[in-house]
C-alpha cells in the first residue's frame, strides 16, 4: 500500500479567508494528510490547531508532517461532527468534504471502481458497517431509494434490483453490474459513479455528520471567528449554503415587534463569501479533482446563538 498522500484544494483560497487570530485555536475536522493544517499553522506562528480524521492512515501522515509545530497541534481520530460536539471554543474551523484523492486511488479501500477491491468505503476501516454489509442489509426500496436520494440517479430503482439479484464480490464486478443497466457511453461519466456515491455516503452517513456539525459550529466559534467548508456536490453545498444563509437571516419587523414575535434581530453569522469561491484553472489543470471544489465561509458575530423563527414568506436567498 502506497503512503497516504492528498492534495489539498484552494489552500491559498482557504488561508486567505480563515487566518485571521495568531494566538487563535483552529479545528481541521478532515484533517487528511495535513496539507491546508501546515500551512495555517506556517501563516499563524502562535496559533495551535486540533486535528481530525476519521481515518488512522490520515492521522499517521499529518502526525509526520506537523510534528516540526510539536504541542501546537492535537490530533484526534474520530468524526469531525463528534469532536466538534466536545470542543468548548475555537476561532475557526475547516471542514474540507468528502473522500481524499489517496482513498480513491487504493483499491484496498473500495472506494473506485477502477481497479477491483473489497467493497468496503469506511473512511474509518475501524468501525462500521462496509458496502457489502450495507448492500446485504437493505431491500431493493431501501438500497432504490439511497442510490436516488444520495446518488441522485435516475435509474436507481432498476440498478437495486439488479444488484440484490446478483452476487457481487468486489468493486468491479459491482461497477459492471451497473453499467450492465445503465449502459456506458463514451466520453460520458462512467455509469456506477452516482451508485458509488450513495454507497459512500450512506457508509459514512456523510450527510448526517454534517448536518450535526452545521447545527455545532455556532455554539462552538467565538465572535469574530470563520468557518469554511469544501464541498464536492451539491448534496453537501446545499446544506451549507442555506445553514449559512439561516444564520446570517434576520427579521424584516421593526426590532420591538420582532422580539415579540420571537424573531431573531441580528445575525448568528455573517456571510463572508456570497457566492461560492472555485479552483481556478492553475490548480483545477494541476489537480483536476479540484474542479468540483465549492468553499463557503461565514463569520460569527457576538449575537446569540438562537434559531431563527420565520413568518412566512421567501426563504432567504430564494
Amino acid at each position: 500500500m502506497a503512503p497516504f498522500h492528498h492534495e489539498p484544494v484552494l489552500v491559498d483560497e482557504v488561508i486567505e479567508h480563515l487566518a485571521l487570530r495568531d494566538h487563535g485555536v483552529y479545528f481541521d475536522g478532515t484533517l487528511g494528510a495535513g496539507g491546508h493544517a501546515k500551512r495555517l499553522l506556517e501563516r499563524l506562528p502562535a496559533a495551535r490547531l486540533v486535528g481530525v480524521d476519521r481515518d488512522p492512515e490520515a492521522l499517521a501522515a499529518a502526525r509526520v508532517a506537523l510534528a516540526g509545530f510539536g504541542d501546537r497541534v492535537r490530533l484526534v481520530h474520530g468524526s469531525y461532527a463528534d469532536a466538534l460536539a466536545a470542543e468548548p471554543a475555537v476561532d475557526g474551523i475547516l471542514l474540507d468534504l468528502g473522500v481524499s484523492s489517496w482513498q480513491l486511488d487504493a483499491p484496498e479501500r473500495g472506494f473506485s471502481f477502477g481497479k477491483a477491491g473489497p467493497l468496503d468505503m469506511r473512511m474509518d476501516p475501524t468501525r462500521g458497517l462496509t458496502a457489502g454489509e450495507l448492500l446485504d442489509s437493505l431491500t431493493v426500496d431501501e438500497l432504490a431509494n439511497a442510490i436516488r436520494e444520495l446518488g441522485e440517479e435516475r435509474h436507481a430503482r432498476a440498478i437495486a434490483r439488479r444488484i440484490k439479484a446478483t452476487a457481487v464480490s468486489d468493486t468491479a464486478e459491482l461497477a459492471a453490474v451497473i453499467a450492465g443497466v445503465v449502459g456506458h457511453r463514451p466520453g460520458k461519466i462512467h455509469p456506477a459513479t452516482r451508485t458509488f456515491q450513495a454507497l459512500r455516503i450512506a457508509v459514512n452517513d456523510e450527510l448526517g455528520q454534517l448536518d450535526r456539525a452545521l447545527a455545532r459550529f455556532p455554539d462552538v466559534l467565538a465572535a469574530g471567528g470563520r468557518c469554511a467548508i469544501i464541498s464536492f456536490h451539491s448534496l453537501e453545498d446545499r446544506r451549507v449554503k442555506q445553514r449559512f444563509r439561516d444564520l446570517a437571516w434576520t427579521s424584516s419587523l421593526p426590532p420591538r415587534l420582532a422580539a415579540e414575535a420571537g424573531e431573531r434581530t441580528e445575525p448568528v453569522c455573517t456571510l463572508v463569501t456570497k457566492k461560492s469561491i472555485t479552483a481556478g484553472a492553475a490548480e483545477i489543470a494541476r489537480n483536476p479533482r479540484a474542479r468540483s471544489a465549492h468553499l463557503r465561509v461565514c463569520e460569527r458575530t457576538a449575537a446569540p446563538h438562537v434559531p431563527a423563527t420565520r413568518a412566512a414568506g421567501p426563504r432567504p436567498g430564494a
